[in-house]
C-alpha cells in the first residue's frame, strides 16, 4: 500500500511539473508567422542585390556561422569561409548575373523555422567552352532565427532544372 501510495505521489508532481511548464509555453503568444515571412522576404530580396553587387561579405552574411550552400557539382560549402570560397569564381566571371524569387515561404508555428523555396537564373562563362551559358533551376533554404532576432540560411540547396526556353526563332 505505501509504495502504491509513493508511486501516486511520484505520478501526481510528474503531472504537475509537466502542466506548469505546458502553462508556461501557452501564455507565450503564438508566433507572428505573416511578420516572419515578409521578413524573409526582405532577406531574400536584399540576398539578391548583393549578389548583384558581387558583394561576398554581404552575402556571406546571410548564412548562420554553420549554414551550409549546396551547388550542383560542388562539394557541401558549410560555414562563412567556405561558402565565400565556393562563390569565389563565380562572382570574379565578368558574365556573372543571378535572379531568383521565391514562390513560397513557409514558417514553423514556433517561429524559430521556416524554408523559402522558388526559382533561379544565372548567367556566366562557361569554364569549359569558355561561351556564355545560362542555367536555371530551383532552390530550398531554411531559415532559422538567431539569438539577435535576424533570420539566417542554415542550408541553402541549388538544384538546376530544366534549360530555360529558347528564344522564339526570328523570320
Amino acid at each position: 500500500m505505501r509504495r502504491s501510495i509513493l508511486l501516486a505521489a511520484t505520478l501526481l508532481a510528474a503531472g504537475c511539473q509537466q502542466a506548469q511548464s505546458g502553462n508556461t509555453a501557452a501564455a507565450t503568444a503564438p508566433a507572428d508567422t505573416a511578420a516572419i515571412a515578409d521578413a524573409i522576404r526582405a532577406q531574400e530580396t536584399q540576398w539578391a542585390a548583393d549578389y548583384a553587387a558581387r558583394n561576398a561579405d554581404a552575402i556571406v552574411a546571410h548564412y548562420a556561422p554553420d549554414g551550409a550552400l549546396a551547388s550542383p557539382g560542388a562539394p557541401l560549402a558549410v560555414g562563412p569561409e567556405a561558402v565565400r570560397a565556393a562563390d569565389r569564381e563565380m562572382l570574379a566571371d565578368p558574365a556573372f548575373q543571378l535572379t531568383f524569387g521565391n514562390d513560397r515561404i513557409q514558417v514553423a508555428a514556433s517561429g524559430d523555422l521556416a524554408y523559402s523555396r522558388g526559382r533561379f537564373t544565372l548567367h556566366i562563362t562557361d569554364p569549359g567552352t569558355h561561351q556564355p551559358a545560362t542555367i536555371a533551376g530551383n532552390y530550398l533554404t531554411v531559415w532559422q532565427k538567431q539569438a539577435d532576432g535576424s533570420w539566417k540560411a542554415v542550408e541553402d540547396f541549388v538544384t538546376p532544372g530544366p534549360a530555360p526556353a529558347a528564344p522564339p526563332a526570328v523570320h
